[in-house]
């Protein structure tokens, strides 16, 4: 390190020589070289010049974060990112007084039918929702019972271990059954055998009632009905989660803009081309939440179909939730379990913004090895093509800790009447199977389906699947409603954890 003044300037310049040495623990690893810096520094003004740059890349990282700390100012320009797309399909809509959104709104030339007149299906949804003071939900389905069809493959072949459909049976009552006995629906134990024994209820304490802290009824008839692209009165949102942009529904939208659907896709706030506001509570899960409230009553058509992945899941909810006679299907893909959001106060996000702007080559190398099944040359491209974790750290930050939503526990997905496709991907890291297993029990008309070649982002890796899976489930109609006897669920609503025995089958 050595220090000099330029004689004529009267500049400071401040060399120094940092020797990087490979080490095997190190995400990235540079070659074995000595690197030299000039720091300028010129008034309040800071210049970095890298005369030699193997890994240019991260060492402009740490450097900008370190003039980050030193100058008390973020090293990300936050601003919407420059585009060389047309101009053809993207609107810019502002939401609120200097908050604009980049909105792709695409409506094909088409021959336009009428929208169905036939009795389509019609599903009686009546359930009784129980909430009582030790956490405990209890679930009952009073209404008629939707008929589940099959989803198929892309093949056309069902795959037995692809679909599951998860329900909640009744909890066991005393005596505790083993591995090989049932109970039924009146407490009674059923053996291997399949001999029912009544319990003996001298021997069982008498439980004393429990009186509940709040009940929901819902009592609703939705008629579902096949939704095509011939039909001016569908359209199709698609909502991204952290770090995304509308790029990453790339495959989608030319897909199903060839079938002849109205795509909405928007950019949230901080991402694409939308704006990015400098103020931390422009990012919280609210402020995001009437964003695309005001999209989607902007664009909204009579029957309209919500598709998010990852966090876009939570605003689909929300509008299923708001706006239950508009909102006709609901996708979710690796959006995880029916619980309220919370940030976690112990969480790398937490740090500050000039330390993750050091850590983003680490980030984003994490981000590749769990959003995606395999970690080639193809998911690399496929994260530059699509602008995929590419937000700045402020915006990173600000979303990761505005994620507040309690509101949006078991009990307001449970009230949810919406039919709704859940698509997981099997290598997902970010979310496990378990939580989209637990949110297909708590919906009342919900499909889960498990693409085993998927992981995270699994629309942009297997985009023929999703496609075919997504238009089938478009199409899907139930061919009535058939009466069934009631069913009780009990779920614990404190931990997100089933109280009950989960059976799964396969559609």
């Amino acid at each position: 390190m050595c220090l000099c003044v330029d004689a004529v300037s009267g500049c400071v310049f401040l060399y120094i020589c940092i020797c990087i040495v490979k080490q095997p623990a190190m995400y990235y690893v540079l070659s074995d070289t000595v690197i030299a810096f000039i720091i300028h520094i010129q008034l309040t003004h800071v210049y970095v010049y890298v005369c030699e740059h193997p890994g240019a890349a991260m060492l402009t990282t740490l450097m900008d974060g370190l003039l980050c700390c030193l100058t008390g100012k973020s090293a990300n320009v936050v601003v919407p990112i420059e585009t060389s797309e047309p101009a053809d399909g993207y609107e810019f809509v502002e939401v609120k007084p200097g908050r604009v959104l980049r909105v792709r709104h695409v409506i094909p030339e088409r021959e336009v039918e009428e929208e169905p007149s036939g009795p389509g299906g019609s599903v009686h949804c009546k359930r009784k929702i129980t909430v009582y003071r030790n956490g405990q939900l209890l679930i009952e389905n009073l209404g008629d019972a939707v008929k589940q069809e099959r989803l198929h493959a892309p093949n056309g072949e069902a795959e037995p271990n692809c679909t599951v459909e998860v329900e909640l049976a009744d909890p066991p009552s005393n005596p505790t059954p083993n591995s090989d006995t049932k109970v039924d629906k009146t407490g009674s134990v059923i053996g291997a055998g399949g001999a029912a024994t009544a319990p003996d209820l001298t021997q069982q304490p008498r439980k004393r009632r429990r009186k509940p802290k709040r009940t929901v009824v819902i009592d609703s008839e939705r008629k579902i009905t096949s939704c095509k692209g011939t039909h001016a009165d569908v359209a199709l949102f698609f909502v991204h989660g952290v770090g995304g942009s509308l790029d990453i529904w790339g495959s989608q939208l030319d897909f199903f803009f060839r079938l002849g659907y109205e795509v909405i896709v928007p950019d949230l706030v901080g991402h694409g081309a939308s704006s990015a506001p400098q103020i931390a509570a422009a990012y919280t899960f609210y402020a995001l939440a009437e964003d695309m409230r005001a999209i989607f009553k902007r664009y909204a058509r009579k029957r309209n179909i919500l598709i998010g992945h990852s966090y876009g899941v939570s605003f689909c909810t929300f509008l299923a939730h708001e706006y239950p006679d508009q909102v006709h299907k609901v996708v979710m893909i690796n959006g995880g379990g029916p619980t309220a959001l919370e940030p976690s106060l112990c969480s790398i996000f937490n740090l500050p913004t000039c330390v993750l702007h050091c850590l983003s080559p680490c980030l984003s190398w994490s981000f590749l090895k769990a959003g995606f099944a395999h970690q080639g040359a193809k998911e690399k491209q496929l994260l530059k093509d699509n602008n995929a974790f590419n937000v700045s750290s402020f915006v990173l930050r600000a979303m990761m800790s505005g994620q507040y939503w309690p509101e949006g526990d078991e009990v307001y997905h449970a009230e949810i009447t919406v039919p709704i496709l859940l698509v997981h991907g099997m290598y997902d890291k970010f979310v496990p199977v378990e939580e989209d297993q637990r949110m297909a029990e708590i919906l009342l008309l919900a499909f889960l389906k498990i693409i085993n070649e998927g992981s995270h982002m699994v629309m942009m890796e297997c985009p023929e699947s999703v496609n075919t899976l997504l238009h089938e489930f478009f199409l899907w109609e139930p061919d009535s409603a058939p009466k069934s006897k009631p069913r009780s669920e009990t779920a614990n609503a404190s931990n997100g954890g089933a109280t009950s025995e989960s059976q799964a089958k396969n559609k």
